[in-house]
């Protein structure tokens, strides 16, 4: 792996309303800030109008919406007078389609079917006939179609028509093409080429190809060769047929370059250790650090279904519903081997739908991964044994890296975990949502430091230029919201008072709408109610995306309203709010410090120097004002005294800038780890680690702590030498953590 690795990124969301010569103007204050790379959101060319970049159209170009090459150049130059470098997302797994005009390839696939010279670029069935488009509002929406400027039109949808096709009505023309539109609610019934999870508008790309590789990945690789780009981040490479071979074909290409892989990682699943990366982009670091002051003791009782069975009953459902194509093309490499299906079915798309709903794990990569495979097999045969005989005539070819049903059923496990639990139990298991975050486990309630210390030292060992994070454009809801709710864990029934008002019959959802009411404070009833519909729809309930129940939204809608109107609920929101935030405010400060003095190379999400208060996508790709945040940061620089922690939020601003600079700076501080104990009644609210000359220390469940007194006899075991804290500028002149934390409820010592 590469040996400059950053010291600490920053990830902005570059797009059209943010481009990037917006993003250059930032070099100055990212300098400032303490980081040493910026980390931009994909710029190569997208569907016009992208808010995000990950719906790739023309991998070899930069986008023109955002400047094209040379905005690009202008922006590494920018960076390269602060001394900053450049990490860029890439989208190797897909492609996107919206758009048909605006994706040269697909374009040319569409026109000359099998006979394009693209035809390779994709991952297209084509035995099973014509190109399928979901995209007609029904079947009898093909009357609509029309010719127009040698295209077939639907509505302000575009699409090419073959040479020497054109003669007849719309509807000759469009049944003599290597495509055929269909009403969208069967695309997942009946697509014949591979998508990103279960998005039809974005088409599966065969980078495992090597001209295709070449030809999708030469404009970044460029950029790393002119010393432009110094990182790479690798997005979804579950979804690629050969994970390990793409990423090694990458580290040949760039073999200087920082490369790290959004691989989401269970609990306890380690990141393939023969992967030619630095490391993930820390979805299981944020797992440990926001559980790090998650009470473990304060876990409220299940209530229903308990969190394995509503996981496998959502990987199951969607299983049927949303990937019959992908079992279907399965079925196709493997015919029905045997009985055991239930009336009507298939005994081999049975048994695989059961066998992936089983997997703990977003997937294997075999033979590596083969425990995980025959732990799946040993669940299926136990939930259904009348597949056992089934299951034992597929799994040779299920366990042979060279058997196309092995490939293909590796690429399907992993849509199923994202799409099943991500996208779908965490939005029905609501029992305490700041745990349902990507790549976690909501039955797991906590995370002793103990346990944090042991997986931090392994990150030291194993992956130390990993990445760690709190905020991403992914997350479910931001590292403060999380953070505030951790305070709840704390004191479970503060909630109770709020719980049967919303007046929304589906209780599991009224406990999320409370949670998230609560944790976003104050939040304006528009951002509010168009994230419960997103969650009341993924949640696929009470009413869904395919389906939506206007009666049931109308209810949550109502509640939204209740909240402007109803000036005692109001009331009674502002006075739970008022009771934790403080403590909120604690723990944000600590996961922060936490997060970014860890062993790992620490991102900071666009925005979260100052208070987070986002939840899901769109609402976290919301516009910043950086010109906030610059006039703050030199305020905060030129004071005299250390801000206090209030409503501004400087005061993670202060937490932020100083251990981002000072990982820069004196990266010597920052190269072991050891724990650091505390003695005393109150040891276990605080959680200590020394980095090697740079010691953290934070406060951990301290609305418990505070109930307790506070602070009394408690002691850190300093190691010798004089110490000061960055944060305050104080010299430490007494071990007890009382007096270390009484300004803040964290300190960054720094032994001089």
């Amino acid at each position: 792996m590469v040996a400059n690795f950053p010291t600490g990124t920053y990830r902005v969301q570059v797009r059209p309303d943010f481009d990037l010569d917006a993003t250059a103007g930032l070099a100055g204050y990212l300098y400032d800030l303490g980081a040493s790379h910026l980390y931009s959101a994909p710029l190569l060319a997208a569907t016009p109008g992208s808010p995000h970049g990950y719906d790739v159209v023309d991998p070899t170009r930069v986008n023109p919406e955002l400047g094209g090459p040379e905005a690009l150049r202008r922006l590494a130059t920018a960076l390269r007078q602060q001394g900053l470098g450049l990490v860029v997302d890439i989208v190797p797994n897909h492609m996107g389609l919206f758009q048909p005009a605006a994706n040269p390839a697909w374009w040319d696939v569409l026109t000359h079917g099998r006979e394009s010279r693209y035809a390779d670029w994709f991952d297209i069935d084509w035995a099973a006939g014509p190109l399928v488009v979901p995209v007609l509002g029904d079947e009898a929406d093909l009357a609509r179609l029309t010719v127009e400027d040698g295209e077939l039109r639907y509505y302000e949808h575009r699409f090419p028509i073959a040479p020497g096709t054109g003669g007849g009505t719309p509807q000759q023309v469009h049944d003599r093409q290597h495509y055929r539109l269909v009403d969208w609610r069967l695309g997942n019934r009946l697509l014949n080429y591979r998508r990103f999870f279960a998005v039809t508008e974005l088409a599966g790309v065969r980078v495992e190809d090597p001209a295709v590789f070449e030809a999708t990945h030469a404009e970044v690789l460029r950029w790393v060769a002119d010393g432009d780009v110094q990182g790479i981040r690798v997005d979804h490479p579950d979804g690629l047929r050969d994970p390990g071979g793409y990423l090694t074909a990458l580290r040949e290409r760039a073999p200087d370059a920082w490369l790290v892989v959004e691989k989401i990682l269970e609990r306890g699943e380690p990141l393939p250790p023969h992967w030619p990366v630095d490391g993930t982009t820390g979805y299981d670091a944020l797992g440990e650090v926001c559980g790090l002051f998650v009470d473990p003791d304060g876990a409220p009782p299940v209530e229903g279904p308990g969190w394995d069975e509503e996981a496998h009953e959502q990987k199951l459902d969607v299983t049927r519903r949303l990937f019959p194509a992908e079992l279907r093309r399965l079925d196709a490499l493997a015919p029905s081997v045997g009985a055991g299906a239930s009336a009507g079915s298939n005994a081999t798309t049975e048994t695989l739908g059961e066998l992936a709903a089983n997997f703990h794990v977003y997937r294997t990569y075999l033979p590596y991964g083969r425990a995980d495979f025959d732990a799946a097999v040993a669940e299926t045969k136990r939930r259904r044994p009348d597949l056992a005989g089934t299951l034992d005539a597929l799994t040779p070819r299920l366990t042979d890296p060279a058997d196309e049903l092995c490939a293909r059923f590796q690429q399907l496990t992993g849509a199923v975990m994202a799409k099943g639990v991500e996208d779908t139990a965490m939005y029905r298991w609501n029992r305490f949502i700041a745990l349902n975050e990507v790549g976690g486990d909501p039955s797991r309630f906590g995370v002793p430091p103990q346990e944090f210390h042991e997986a931090a030292a392994r990150r030291l060992e194993q992956w130390p230029a990993g990445m760690t994070t709190l905020s991403t454009h992914d997350t479910k809801r931001g590292e403060d919201v999380r953070a505030r709710l951790a305070v709840l864990s704390e004191a479970p029934d503060l909630l109770m008072p709020l719980y049967g008002r919303a007046g929304i019959p589906d209780f599991s959802f009224e406990a999320l709408f409370w949670q998230t009411v609560v944790g976003a404070w104050p939040i304006g009833a528009d951002r509010l109610l168009a994230y419960l519909t997103k969650a009341a729809r993924e949640a696929n309930r009470s009413t869904s995306w395919d389906a939506p129940d206007e009666a049931f939204e109308a209810t949550f809608a109502a509640a939204v309203r209740r909240l402007d109107d109803d000036a005692a609920l109001r009331a009674d929101v502002d006075a739970i709010v008022r009771r934790i935030r403080p403590f909120g405010w604690s723990n944000a400060l600590g996961q922060k410090l936490v997060q970014l003095t860890m062993p790992g190379i620490p991102d900071v999400y666009q925005g979260t120097e100052l208070w987070e208060d986002s939840l899901v996508d769109p609402d976290n790709r919301r516009p910043v004002d950086f010109a906030e945040r610059r006039d703050l940061l030199a305020a905060l620089d030129a004071a005299a005294a250390p801000p206090p922690v209030d409503d501004s939020g400087v005061a993670k601003l202060l937490v932020v800038s100083r251990a981002l600079r000072l990982r820069r700076d004196r990266p010597e501080l920052f190269q072991r780890y050891h724990p650091v104990p505390v003695t005393g009644d109150a040891a276990g609210h605080a959680v200590a680690f020394d980095r090697g000359g740079a010691l953290t220390v934070a406060t951990r469940l301290p609305l418990r702590l505070a109930a307790a007194g506070g602070w009394d006899a408690e002691d850190l075991k300093l190691p010798g030498g004089a110490w000061t804290d960055v944060l305050t500028g104080r010299a430490v002149d007494s071990t007890r953590v009382g007096d270390i934390l009484a300004t803040y409820p964290v300190a960054l010592l720094v032994r001089e």
